[in-house]
């Protein structure tokens, strides 16, 4: 299962980058529009459009790549971390992790389920100094 982690990933990072290259080759419509109103750049109103047609089609197959392989991803961290008992819930998943993140150790020869002795001392009696009263 790992190595289809993994070829899932790189498929996504290939997507990405060659998404962000598509959209960055790609011209605004405003910047067609505005060379029709005064600077005689292009011959119709929205200029030509042959190139266009094949990058805004390749940039959805690329996005359609791109969200495949992020449900895909999301599908397979579920199904890798989902624990052995319970619905697999993420809240579930947090209740069963949170008591070995607390820090709280349980000696060895306690039951589980008691409090854990403190490791520091008790702290001693106030050391600040009271005012006598009259």
């Amino acid at each position: 299962m790992s190595w289809m982690l993994n070829v899932v990933v790189m498929i996504q990072i290939l997507a990405a980058l060659v998404m962000i290259g598509l959209v960055l080759v790609q011209h605004g419509k405003g910047a067609d529009m505005g060379a029709s109103f005064g600077s005689g750049a292009s011959g119709s109103l929205f200029g030509a459009t042959g190139s266009a047609n094949f990058l805004s089609r390749s940039t959805a197959v690329c996005a359609a790549v791109f969200f495949v392989c992020t449900l895909s991803l999301a599908y397979l961290s579920n199904v890798n971390a989902r624990p052995t008992t319970g619905s697999g819930s993420v809240l579930d998943r947090a209740a069963i992790t949170a008591p070995a993140a607390s820090g709280a150790q349980i000696p060895t020869g306690a039951a589980p389920g008691t409090p854990a002795a403190s490791a520091a001392p008790a702290p001693a009696a106030s050391s600040v100094p009271t005012i006598p009263t009259k």
